[in-house]
């Protein structure tokens, strides 16, 4: 098991900005949904944070995980 190490801001800063908009509008919605999804208080809200999950898990799958990785 391996322990994710905290990166500076500005290296996290920096590697955001090499994703196209529409990665980083899913992988913000994503995390928000995340949060949100423990603090839902009935089935349907559920659904619909359920839903925004697997929006941005589609719109996530259209770009490799490492871009320019094949350099």
């Amino acid at each position: 098991m391996t322990i994710p190490t905290p990166i500076p801001d500005a290296v996290a800063d920096f590697k955001a900005a090499q994703f196209p908009p529409a990665v980083r509008d899913a992988i913000l919605v994503r995390a928000d949904a995340e949060r949100n999804l423990t603090l839902v208080p009935d089935t349907a809200t559920r659904e619909d944070v359920l839903a925004e999950i697997a929006w941005a898990d589609k719109e996530l799958a259209t770009v490799p995980q490492r871009l320019g990785g094949d350099l």
